[in-house]
């Protein structure tokens, strides 16, 4: 684009508005890059060591070329500056801070000059539009656009939007689908970034929220917040899970999505080229939420571990490939819906290892309690998981056993406190032999399995113990590869909270003189939930016909007590079969 100075003062205002008009950028904007495009030409005129400033006006063309020089006390630069003296012999009322401007003539644009102010322009142009576009654009992530296919790169397709181009990268098409130049498409806005070659407008068909939106154009309750779409899985091109929740009860959130006769979410289908779509309940209880994501595989039974986020899920035999699904996407899909880590076992798998941890149990109270098999499965089938368990539980609730009274229940909680005390002896033992300080067990929450795994691990001082994070302590999750990997802590496999590692640590600095007891975090304190497994017959796969009294009468011997005296004279023959 040649400029000259003979140019009619109107066509230079005609040109910058066409210009901003194809652009669609201000027309200012414009007037100013010519405006920068003439003072550079005039510069390499009149000299480059000049201040010179061009004005074009808007209204009328007319095109001021002046070179400014600045009053000051003392000159740096000559080209630039000028006393105060000499600025009062043109100017009487020049002063210091303000400029002397001298008109310059007008000049004619050569070759040379007109090319290098054509390429001011259009550079100008150039980063005016792209800031348009930017500011277009960046406000509008999350929404979902309309384009042309204007060519496909190595994968990469870049997408005609009309006032912009846009790209969709191959990691974020949808895995299968061949998109052509000059197909129509509709894509997700995931991110806008200014960048040196200029703003950089990322589209998505891959992502999950492309489907919810796609769920919010198609389904009016979405749309109008009736209906809230909380959390999505996708595998791109292949099967999604979508969770649904309606915030009016006499709307069936399922229902309102799938529309008449499936109509609305195969329109959503239709889009996403035949993705299968399951449509899940919310449920803010996670086990029912989970339960409902694995569908369609039914699931007779679920254990939640909170502290991990994992879940065990527990189907029947013939619906463990349908709950994992091919090559496991109905859980993998499930897990990300959800955020748990799930792990599905059969019901058989499940007795299996039901039926080992209560083989481990007996096998424990038999060698605490020196008692016979008999009466450690008794004491196991009851629920109780530990020695402690026993040694410190209600004496009412061992003698409540069937074959057991008073004396039985006083005899066994004995033994189980005596083989306690015994194992804490032999802990304290342990527990100096590794070197840990007696001031260590000063500390409020510290006991002596926990003293012993301190001195296993070096914790062997106040100090040390003050030394640590709760992340020590518990252990922690991180990503490796793509996969959450747990780095166990020195107390793995106790049930410590985040709270009370935190608080144990506070107790051991404020002991160790690194902070004061006014530093200790406020705990609220909260209703203490205690959560009892129980353990019957019929889920520890033991039959209680299979114990003979016999057996359990001999064991009674051997306490010290008289099983007959158990027997209720009124008891009817059918009571004593059961």
């Amino acid at each position: 684009m040649a400029i000259g100075v003979s140019a009619n003062k109107l066509e230079i205002l005609q040109i910058a508005r066409a210009v901003a008009q194809e652009k669609m950028i201000d027309e200012l904007i414009v007037l100013e890059a010519i405006e920068e495009a003439i003072q550079k030409a005039a510069r390499s005129r009149y000299g480059a060591e000049l201040d010179i400033h061009c004005n074009i006006n808007n209204k009328t063309g007319e095109m001021r070329l002046t070179s400014r020089t600045t009053v000051v006390e003392e000159v740096e630069n000559e080209a630039h500056q000028i006393t105060l003296d000499d600025a009062k012999k043109r100017d009487p009322e020049a002063e210091i801070g303000s400029f002397y401007e001298e008109e310059l003539p007008p000049i004619e644009f050569g070759r040379v000059a007109s090319q290098t102010a054509k390429q001011v322009i259009t550079q100008k142009v150039r980063e005016a539009e792209r800031q348009r576009q930017f500011n277009e654009y960046k406000d509008r992530i999350g929404e979902i656009v309309n384009g042309i296919v204007k060519r496909v790169e190595y994968g990469n397709v870049i997408i005609d939007l009309g006032k912009a181009e846009a790209i969709i990268r191959r990691s974020d098409g949808i895995p299968r689908e061949s998109l052509q130049v000059n197909d129509r498409v509709r894509a997700y806005i995931y991110d806008v970034r200014e960048e040196t070659r200029g703003p950089q407008i990322f589209l998505s068909r891959a992502h999950p929220d492309f489907m919810a939106a796609l769920f919010a154009q198609e389904v009016p309750e979405v749309y109008e917040g009736v209906i809230e779409i909380p959390r999505v899985a996708r595998d791109p091109g292949s099967r999604a899970k979508i969770a649904v929740i309606s915030n009016d009860s006499s709307i069936d959130p399922v229902g309102a999505c799938v529309g008449m006769r499936g109509s609305r979410v195969q329109a959503v289908v239709n889009e996403l080229a035949g993705e299968k779509i399951d449509i899940i309940p919310w449920n803010p209880d996670p086990a029912t939420f989970i339960v409902n994501a694995l569908q369609p595989a039914e699931v007779a039974k679920v254990v939640l571990d909170d502290e991990a986020e994992r879940i065990e899920v527990v189907v029947p035999d013939d619906q463990l490939s349908l709950a994992i699904g091919r090559r496991g996407q109905n859980v993998r899909l499930a897990s990300q819906l959800t955020g748990w880590a799930i792990d599905i076992l059969t019901e058989e798998e499940e007795s299996e290892r039901r039926q080992k941890e209560f083989s481990a149990r007996t096998g424990t109270f038999m060698d605490a309690l020196d008692v016979d098999e008999v009466i450690a499965q008794l004491l196991a089938t009851e629920g109780f998981a530990e020695v402690e368990d026993i040694a410190f539980v209600d004496l009412e609730e061992i003698a409540v056993i069937e074959g057991f009274d008073d004396d039985t229940a006083q005899e066994i909680q004995t033994r189980a406190r005596e083989y306690l005390d015994k194992r804490d002896i032999e802990r304290d033992a342990r527990r100096k032999e590794l070197g840990v300080e007696d001031a260590v067990m000063e500390v409020e929450g510290v006991d002596l399995p926990m003293a012993v795994k301190f001195g296993e691990n070096e914790i062997c001082t106040i100090e040390d113990l003050a030394g640590l994070t709760p992340d020590d302590l518990r252990g922690w999750y991180e990503t490796r590869d793509g996969e959450r990997v747990r780095e166990p802590g020195i107390l793995e496999g106790s049930d410590m909270s985040a709270e009370d590692a935190e608080m144990l640590i506070m107790r051991a600095r404020v002991i160790a003189g690194w902070i004061s007891e006014e530093d200790l975090p406020q705990v609220e304190p909260e209703a203490e939930e205690v959560e009892v497994e129980a353990l019957d017959a019929e889920a520890s796969d033991v039959d209680l016909e299979d114990i003979d009294l016999s057996d359990l009468e001999a064991e009674a011997e051997k306490l010290g007590v008289d099983l007959a005296d158990l027997l209720d004279a009124d008891t009817t023959e059918e009571d004593e079969k059961s």
